[in-house]
């Protein structure tokens, strides 16, 4: 089970009007907005730590794959926490764990898998050993590194 102290990275939002629907319900597609802004946070915390080493040799990462999975309701002025960390290091595609809280609540968990690749052929490439070693310093528990050796 996932808990709050398992994750390093936080972010704090508030819903806002245009997030809701008539009764106050967040509509379900903010919730992968929400998970954007807390891995955003999570890459700028990383590039703090690598000088920016993605991006600048000519590959990125790009989201592949997402899956949210909804347990309560977050309504309109709440304030939440957008929880995120890497539980998972391959040789070129990593996956992150997403935990959206209001106050001790979980409201919503999720995976998002990225591709590091090539940003003009979009072929995957592996992950920078700088990115991988600031990963596994950042994380409270080291990700399982399955990259081939």
């Amino acid at each position: 089970m996932m808990q709050r102290d398992d994750f390093k990275i936080s972010t704090r939002l508030r819903v806002r009007w245009a997030e809701a629907d008539m009764q106050g319900v967040v509509f379900n597609g903010h919730y992968l907005t929400y998970a954007d802004i807390g891995t955003t946070e999570y890459f700028r915390a990383i590039k703090q730590i690598t000088d920016g080493a993605t991006g600048a040799q000519g590959s990125d990462f790009f989201a592949v794959r997402t899956v949210l999975e909804y347990h309560a309701p977050a309504l309109y002025d709440d304030l939440l926490d957008v929880h995120v960390r890497i539980i998972r290091l391959g040789n070129s595609s990593m996956q992150f764990q997403i935990g959206i809280y209001r106050g001790e609540e979980l409201l919503t968990t999720g995976e998002l898998v990225y591709v590091y690749a090539d940003l003009q052929s979009r072929r995957p490439q592996p992950i920078p050993d700088a990115f991988r070693t600031a990963v596994k310093a950042l994380e409270k528990t080291p990700p399982q590194d399955t990259a081939a050796k």
